[in-house]
């Protein structure tokens, strides 16, 4: 379970591009496209680090024995 502290701030964002948003997402409140927008930044960047462990780790799994050939 993940409980947040929240905090409250003013923002000043375009209104065609929270709407867009809005609209595409059907998220209702502009309260909660914002953390649904959080959410998917720090996701995206999270996989952006992994990336760079492509080829790096060596995890010695046999695929055929695994696919019990």
């Amino acid at each position: 379970m993940c409980y947040y502290m929240y905090m409250r701030t003013t923002l000043e964002l375009p209104d065609v591009l929270v709407n867009e948003a809005m609209s595409l997402t059907n998220i209702p409140t502009k309260t909660e496209m914002i953390k649904y927008a959080l959410e998917n930044v720090i996701q995206r960047e999270k996989i952006k680090g992994l990336t760079g462990y492509f080829g790096k780790l060596d995890l010695d799994i046999d695929i055929d024995k695994l696919r019990d050939r």
